[in-house]
């Protein structure tokens, strides 16, 4: 007899490539999926423990920075039970966030923002914004002035301001909108059938994952911005030795806005946290940058804050 709840385990897996940030995927012959397995009692020790061991057997790839984000168990969240061995069981996944300098060549990664795509603000507010989500909301919202607000905030319309952070609320609003095509499909599992994986919409609505695993990179990447401001995690994806140039790029890259250079380093440089090799990178492809290393001791004298993201241009 197969238990009531299975425990399951899924990991947001992020590293920068080629200036973008990207997520480690699996299954890339169907919907896409975050690396995702069991957890079992009697064999594991803990969460963690487990969650490398199935990541590393899945992908090859051994975990650097991890921790715990959320645990997720909506009805209808059936894709994985299969790998999880759940049968006829209620599955509750505990999603957990992980970093690495390092997008291995041999393992599949994808960029979040084909999943989000509204979230890269880098190059300015992104036109499809306007064009295909916000027409979409209104219509969904209609004379409801509190559907109609929570659009307005959630997605900065109208003159309201983009607060990167709410990654997760963003992708909320659209699935209660019925605009991410995951929510069709699980509302039909909820009914007893078994649909197959929903194809995107729009491009302007990103493409949809398995089982709910877009909410739990929505749920990953919103973490991850909010603690770029108050924990030193960025360095967590960087190399051993890096240009603050490098650096800028990447923190752009997970927040989806655009830095003003000058200011960024002045942070930079305050926090004490970083140190120049006196050496110069000359594969740049342009004028050489001193290269900078992360002064990792300095987290065991003091606590250390991370990075404010400033003088973002509009």
């Amino acid at each position: 007899m197969n238990p009531s709840v299975v425990i399951g385990l899924s990991a947001v897996i992020v590293a920068i490539r080629d200036g973008e940030a990207v997520v480690l995927t699996v299954r890339p012959e169907a919907a896409a999926a975050l690396p995702f397995g069991p957890f079992a009692p009697e064999r594991d020790r803990t969460f963690e423990l487990a969650l490398r061991e199935f990541v590393s057997s899945q992908t090859g790839f051994e975990l650097g920075y991890v921790e715990q984000l959320y645990t997720f168990g909506d009805r209808g969240r059936d894709a994985p039970r299969a790998e999880v061995g759940a049968g006829a069981a209620r599955v509750v996944s505990v999603g957990y966030l992980a970093l690495t300098p390092s997008a291995s060549a041999d393992t599949v990664w994808a960029p979040w923002s084909r999943f989000f795509p509204w979230e890269d603000w880098r190059k300015g507010r992104p036109d499809l914004i306007d064009e295909g989500i916000k027409p979409a909301l209104m219509a969904w919202a209609g004379k409801d002035a509190g559907r109609a607000a929570r659009a307005r905030l959630a997605f900065a319309l109208d003159g309201a301001s983009w607060n990167e952070e709410r990654v997760l609320e963003r992708y909320e609003l659209l699935y209660e909108a019925g605009l991410a095509p995951e929510a069709a499909r699980d509302a039909a599992r909820a009914d007893g059938r078994d649909p197959a994986e929903p194809a995107a919409i729009s491009a302007a609505l990103g493409e949809p994952m398995i089982s709910d695993h877009r909410r739990i990179l929505a749920t990953g990447l919103g973490r991850l911005r909010g603690k770029l401001k108050y924990r030193p995690v960025v360095f967590e994806l960087m190399a051993g030795e890096f240009t603050l140039s490098a650096l800028q790029k990447t923190v752009e890259a997970i927040a989806g806005i655009p830095l003003h250079k000058q200011n960024f380093r002045r942070v930079v440089e305050r926090t004490g946290l970083v140190e120049g090799l006196g050496r110069m990178d000359v594969e740049t492809g342009g004028r050489p940058a001193e290269l900078f290393r992360f002064r990792r001791e300095e987290l065991q004298a003091r606590p250390a804050l991370g990075l404010s993201l400033p003088g973002v241009r509009d």
